[in-house]
C-alpha cells in the first residue's frame, strides 16, 4: 500500500508515528470517530478518524513498504498504534508515554488544563 492510497485520518495517524525519529518506541492513541479542530484562528485544520481510516491504517500497517513495524491494538473504539523499535514489543511497554493522543477525553483534559492556567493567570494578575 502506498502512502497516497491512504485516507486523510489515516496520514494524520501515521504521521504523528513519524515526527519523532529515534530510537524510541512510538505510540499514537486515537479513538475511531474522533473528530477535532487544531490550530490557531487562520491557520486552523481537522483531523476526523472515522472506521475507514482505522481500516486504512491495519492494512498499511500489514504491507507496509517502508521498512517500519507496527503494532496495532484495539479496544471497542480505541485503538494503539505502536511503531515498534527493532521490530518487536518490548516487555515494559507501559513504561513508555503514548505520543500523541486523538481522543475526545484527551481533547477535553487538555481544554480544563489550559481553562486552569488561564483562571490562574488571571487571578495572579489581580492580586
Amino acid at each position: 500500500m502506498e502512502w497516497n492510497d491512504l485516507t486523510e485520518g489515516a496520514k494524520a495517524v501515521l504521521e504523528q508515528t513519524r515526527n519523532m525519529k529515534s530510537d524510541q518506541i512510538q505510540i499514537v492513541e486515537f479513538e475511531i470517530g474522533f473528530e477535532h479542530q487544531y490550530g490557531e484562528p487562520g491557520h486552523e485544520y481537522t483531523v476526523s478518524i472515522q472506521e475507514e481510516d482505522y481500516q486504512s491504517i491495519k492494512q498499511f500497517a500489514e504491507e507496509n513498504e517502508y521498512g517500519e513495524k507496527y503494532h496495532m491494538a484495539r479496544n471497542k473504539d480505541i485503538v494503539k498504534l505502536i511503531l515498534l523499535e527493532k521490530g518487536k514489543i518490548p516487555d515494559n511497554l507501559s513504561e513508555y508515554p503514548v505520543f500523541r493522543q486523538y481522543k475526545y477525553e484527551y481533547v477535553q483534559k487538555q481544554k480544563e488544563a489550559e481553562e486552569k492556567e488561564k483562571a490562574e493567570a488571571e487571578a495572579e494578575q489581580d492580586e
